[in-house]
C-alpha cells in the first residue's frame, strides 16, 4: 500500500467513527431518537402570500428529512417541532431625496422581516427542549427599482432558508 491510501484509510477511519451520530450537516443526534414530526406551521402573522404557511411547513420538512436519517411521522416523533410564522412585515429602511416633490420621503430601501416561533421537545432528554422560541431573519430590497411583488418570492425563500437553519442547528445541532 502508498503512503496516499494508507492516509486515505485512516482518514476515513478517523472520521466516520464517533460516540454518537454526527453528520456533516452539523446535526448531532443520540442513535436511540429515529424520528421527527413536524407540525404544519400556520400563518398567525395576518400577512404574507397565502401559500406562506405551506411552503414554509414544506420547506422545514424537507430539511430535516434531507440532513438527518430521521424518519418523519405525522405524530409522536421522538423529536418534536411546531409552531407558527408570527411575523410578516414590509417597512422602510432608508429614504431617498429626489427633485421630484412627490417622491422626496419615498423609501428607497425595503425590508422584508419574517418572524417564526417554534416549540421544541426532544422526547428523549427533554434539556434540549425549548418553547416558542422566536426565530427571525430579513432581507432588504430597492423599492425604486423593484416593487415588493416582483422579489417578494426571492426574499422568502432566502429568508425562510435562514430561520429553518437557525432552527435546525437550535434543535438537533445544540448551537
Amino acid at each position: 500500500m502508498t503512503f496516499k491510501s494508507i492516509f486515505t484509510f485512516l482518514f476515513l477511519a478517523i472520521f466516520t467513527s464517533s460516540c454518537g451520530v454526527y453528520s456533516f450537516t452539523g446535526a448531532s443526534i443520540s442513535p436511540d431518537i429515529k424520528t421527527i414530526s413536524i407540525q404544519y406551521f400556520y400563518n398567525d402573522s395576518g400577512n404574507g402570500p397565502p401559500n406562506l404557511q405551506q411552503t414554509f411547513t414544506e420547506k422545514i420538512r424537507d430539511y430535516y428529512q434531507q440532513n438527518t436519517s430521521l424518519e418523519l411521522v405525522d405524530s409522536n416523533g421522538d423529536l418534536q417541532l411546531e409552531g407558527s410564522i408570527t411575523g410578516y412585515t414590509v417597512r422602510p429602511i432608508a429614504v431617498t431625496a429626489s427633485g421630484n416633490p412627490e417622491l422626496q420621503d419615498a423609501a428607497g430601501a425595503q425590508r422584508l422581516e419574517i418572524t417564526v416561533k417554534v416549540s421544541y421537545v426532544n422526547t428523549k432528554d427533554e434539556v434540549f427542549n425549548f418553547e416558542n422560541k422566536s426565530f427571525k431573519f430579513y432581507d432588504d430590497f430597492d423599492a425604486t427599482a423593484n416593487t415588493l411583488t416582483a422579489v417578494e418570492d426571492q426574499l422568502i425563500e432566502t429568508i425562510t432558508d435562514q430561520i429553518i437553519l437557525d432552527i435546525f442547528n437550535a434543535s438537533v445541532a445544540n448551537w
